[in-house]
């Protein structure tokens, strides 16, 4: 099938706009490459402390004659998608072992959650997190010591900040290792149920604690589709996981066989063998342009329009918000998973998953096949799915069709013509919104504005019954990146959704951002300029007219003489200390705005 024209285009601008820092950054990466690891040149008290504890692998580190696998992990046992990394690196080392190579933990990294820090003071860390986790990655791999690297992570700043990690080091090849989702409790829709009665003051706490802790019961990735889950959908696309891998449940042996395999083939892929597969070589501007069509023909989590632009940077691509809007006209929205659909991320598996999904738009001529992956040459590859049969791994060829059309469908008969994201722009600044879960009636809001500097006090006054009647635009500023490190504003959704569900008009415009399980009210984010970096979010006031337009991409304040004022100011001062934030100080000083991925590094 020819490439889609618009789909050609769009990589061609990538390419052409990236090309200074991209040849920069492959002229690192050969250099890198023909330096090898150091290992072998290392002082005999380098190597005799980098061997110590490596057991019956000391002669055979020393020897430097076999492959030296690095792993990178995010375990922690607090949170569910990377307690089952606990396993992980026995399983690896005894799999490397076995194929007469050596495997060491390089280090760990940092993994928070965003569902415990939702409207906390921790959120304030969670997109700096993202860099820590990159600079972390850097120190566990700067010994030099490996051939190659897996990482294990799964959530939403570990991945990203892994990957930039990863391009850092792109002279060695790398796999991406899943833990899988957690298996299916209560339904997300029946969750988000009893969050809206609990703040309408219909549900008590406990009926609150209970319901929380029926959907959220296990080892493993939350079964909505956010942040977490469009990272895992990612790794498939962009070819840095096994095909099939990503939504496999923990503790099972199929999820066990998928591990050693992807450790197995991480090593088979170094400069020691015929099949050399650096990092620097699958992350390409194609494998970029597939991941944004993956992102939008499944109505993924709006977290992403920041990380691959930062990924991307980290590989000397430069990517645009035009280049997620300009693929969101032409890709089909094909999946329906919460909180775009009822269906979680195990049915969405069952009834064809990515498999489907990415031969349906390899199909319609709308993703790269030319592109290098863990598994080999082109995307074609992971159309296929996993199977254990008599304890051996294998790939057969996946269901060729949908199996359940309320969940996944073909590009010819999609749920909606395009993407799930849509740009915004006007005076007001520009801004996304992920509009996959909203319903096209829902889409225009012109109303005056309320205008908050903490999402506390938009809580205040919805308990307040201020916004008993009538049209609102709550307007949230002072939730950039510079201004408090850009918290999710999640915990507004029950309130919004209660608003809109009885039948008044309500958005919201905000320089923050909304989590990735985020839908059904509009919600214009990550407008830039943020309000403390001179934007005219900073000059809106309470009763300024604003329209927000998914349909048109307008962010508009419509009102006269908002350009002519002046801009607020907040004392952000309280933002500042507490919950470990006080420690942010340089990261809020130098930190990018969101449309350049909201990172602390410059160009790589």
């Amino acid at each position: 099938m020819p490439l889609h024209p618009t789909l050609e285009r769009v990589t061609e601008r990538v390419i052409e706009r990236s090309a200074p820092t991209r040849r920069r950054y492959l002229d690192r990466m050969a250099t890198a490459k023909s330096q090898g690891p150091a290992r072998a040149h290392l002082s005999c008290s380098g190597q005799a402390h980098a061997f110590a504890a490596a057991g019956p692998d000391q002669s055979r580190l020393a020897e430097a004659s076999v492959g030296n696998l690095g792993i990178v992990t995010a375990y922690n046992d607090m949170l569910s998608a990377h307690q089952p990394f606990e396993t992980y690196p026995t399983l690896i080392r005894d799999a490397i072992r076995a194929e007469g190579g050596t495997a060491q933990v390089a280090g760990g990294v940092p993994a928070m959650c965003d569902g415990v820090t939702q409207g906390e003071a921790g959120m304030e860390l969670s997109l700096f997190s993202r860099d820590v986790i990159a600079m972390a990655t850097g120190v566990a791999l700067s010994h030099n010591v490996f051939d190659a690297a897996v990482f294990l992570g799964v959530c939403d700043k570990i991945v990203p900040g892994l990957i930039i990690a990863a391009q850092s080091f792109g002279h060695m090849p790398a796999v991406f290792l899943p833990a899988g989702p957690m298996t299916s409790g209560l339904s997300n829709d029946e969750k988000a149920k009893v969050r809206q009665r609990f703040a309408a003051g219909e549900a008590t706490r406990e009926e609150l604690l209970a319901s929380e802790m029926a959907a959220y019961h296990g080892p493993g990735t939350c079964t909505f589709y956010g942040t977490a889950n469009t990272n895992q959908m990612l790794m498939e696309f962009m070819g840095l996981h096994l095909p099939g891998s990503s939504f496999v449940n923990p503790n099972t042996p199929l999820r066990d066989a998928l591990t050693v395999e992807g450790a197995k083939r991480a090593l088979s892929l170094s400069a020691l063998g015929n099949n050399y597969t650096p990092v620097c070589n699958i992350l390409d501007e194609k494998a970029f342009v597939n991941g944004i069509v993956g992102l939008n023909a499944t109505g993924g989590s709006t977290n992403l329009l920041i990380h691959l632009i930062a990924m991307a940077r980290a590989g000397g691509i430069v990517l645009d918000w035009e280049d997620f809007c300009d693929l969101s006209e032409v890709t089909p929205l094909i999946a329906r998973v919460y909180p775009n659909g009822l269906a979680d991320v195990n049915h969405f598996h069952a009834a064809g998953g990515l498999g489907f999904m990415i031969g349906e738009l390899l199909g319609a001529g709308l993703l790269h096949d030319d592109t290098q992956t863990v598994a080999g040459e082109g995307l074609e590859n992971y159309t296929q799915e996993p199977k254990l049969i008599d304890g051996a791994l294998t790939w057969q060829a996946g269901a060729g069709k949908s199996l359940n059309e309320k969940i996944v469908r073909p590009a010819a008969d999609p749920f909606q013509a395009t993407g799930g994201l849509s740009r915004l722009a006007g005076n007001l600044g520009t801004g996304v919104m992920k509009i996959s879960a909203v319903a096209p009636e829902h889409r225009i809001v012109e109303a005056p504005a309320r205008v908050f500097h903490e999402q506390d006090d938009v809580k205040a006054a919805f308990k307040a019954g201020e916004f008993g009647e009538g049209d609102f635009i709550i307007v949230v500023r002072f939730q950039g990146p510079k201004a408090n490190g850009m918290p999710e504003l999640h915990s507004l959704t029950p309130i919004l959704g209660i608003m809109q569900g009885r039948g008044q008009k309500v958005a919201l415009v905000t320089d923050g951002r909304m989590s990735g399980a985020s839908g059904k009210v509009p919600s214009a984010i990550h407008v830039c300029p943020e309000a403390l970096d001179g934007g005219v979010i900073a000059q809106v006031r309470d009763g300024d007219l604003i329209r927000v337009d998914a349909e048109a991409g307008q962010l508009e304040v419509l009102t006269e003489g908002v350009l002519d004022r002046s801009h607020a100011t907040a004392d952000l001062s309280c933002n500042h200390w507490g919950a470990g934030r006080d420690m942010f100080h340089a990261f809020r000083n130098t930190v990018g705005s969101a449309n350049t991925g909201a990172t602390v590094f410059g160009d790589f």
